[in-house]
């Protein structure tokens, strides 16, 4: 009994002694994705209004690292709040507090290198060489067009100042070590010619499958891409779940012209759609509606016209459940 209580004692220091190596390997090795390129963006007004249009749509760069005012449908964006973040996306993993992307010498972005603001978007990486949370979608700007991350960072140069310190993220163990592992070097990828609607909707569409697709384990479930159901904290109680927006038929928008598509877009450019106050244990949307209706019928319908090119999902949500207990 002895000689078997002495070997399992060997096993399990053997054991921890693997588990600290692993620990101290990990936290020593990774991200692994080399220093801040040495870069230096001279903009362009041209440039600047595309960062400006991307930023502001399709990157959500302003939507998640600003203020939304969740006492209207839909959180529209609380006016002198753009890029100053501090909204919490931890969901789960611990607190992942959106940066403060103005420039903000102090708290924000206003001493960073254009290089270092570069790795950032498109490896996961911030200036002091730790992982951000793969909440800010480092892997979809990976695979944009390198230009369009200069013209959002331009865009972002333009920020006013908003002093607000954001404290460093604090993970949960092992989401900790995984974080460190997931930043790679980027694959850039060139913007489609609008000609080519189906690749251009491609392009834009990054978010809406971040969104709109279950996950699990930190991956896309394979053949249910766009069929929605992935479930956030409702902003004023319950939880809400994302809309299935697969071709289906029944379920999902297969039914949709493209003009509807559009359409429901644009209803929220109004100032009375973005006016639409929503109680506490109400449905409230955390789409950013009011967002991406600055983006063009062009973009919009090649959108629509590559969704209309996915595998139709069968998956009836329910959008919202006001007793539901948030899933983080």
């Amino acid at each position: 009994m002895k000689k078997l209580l002495k070997i399992f004692g060997i096993l399990a220091g053997l054991l921890v002694v693997f588990l600290i190596s692993g620990y101290i390997y990990i936290n020593s090795k990774y991200p692994d994705v080399g220093p801040a390129p040495e870069l230096k963006i001279i903009s362009t007004p041209e440039m600047i209004e595309r960062g400006k249009y991307l930023a502001i749509g399709y990157a959500s760069c302003i939507d998640c690292h600003s203020q939304r005012d969740f006492n209207k449908f839909a959180g529209p964006v609380v006016p002198g709040t753009e890029g100053m973040g501090g909204m919490d996306y931890g969901e789960g993993a611990g607190t992942v507090i959106a940066k403060n992307i103005t420039s903000d010498k102090e708290t924000g972005l206003g001493n960073w290198t254009d290089g270092e603001i570069f790795r950032a978007i498109t490896m996961g990486v911030d200036r002091d060489g730790e992982p951000l949370g793969p909440m800010m979608p480092y892997m979809y700007f990976r695979n944009m067009d390198e230009e369009d991350i200069k013209a959002i960072i331009a865009y972002i140069r333009t920020l006013p100042p908003i002093k607000n310190e954001i404290p460093k993220h604090d993970l949960k163990f092992p989401v900790s070590l995984i974080f460190r592992t997931i930043p790679t070097k980027p694959d850039f990828k060139k913007l489609p010619d609008k000609s080519n609607t189906v690749a251009l909707g491609q392009y834009y569409s990054g978010g809406c499958m971040f969104c709109h697709s279950p996950m699990e384990k930190g991956e896309f479930i394979k053949g249910k891409e766009f069929s929605g159901g992935k479930e956030f904290p409702g902003p004023n109680g319950g939880i809400v779940r994302s809309v299935n927006i697969s071709p289906d038929k029944e379920t999902g928008i297969g039914n949709w012209t493209k003009e509807q598509f559009i359409q429901k877009f644009r209803s929220y450019s109004t100032s009375e759609a973005q006016n639409i106050h929503v109680k506490d244990g109400d449905f409230n949307s955390i789409m950013p509606w009011t967002f991406y209706n600055v983006s063009t019928d062009e973009d919009l319908g090649a959108v629509y016209d590559y969704l209309m090119t996915q595998k139709p999902v069968k998956n009836l949500v329910q959008r919202f459940d006001p007793t539901g207990i948030p899933p983080y």
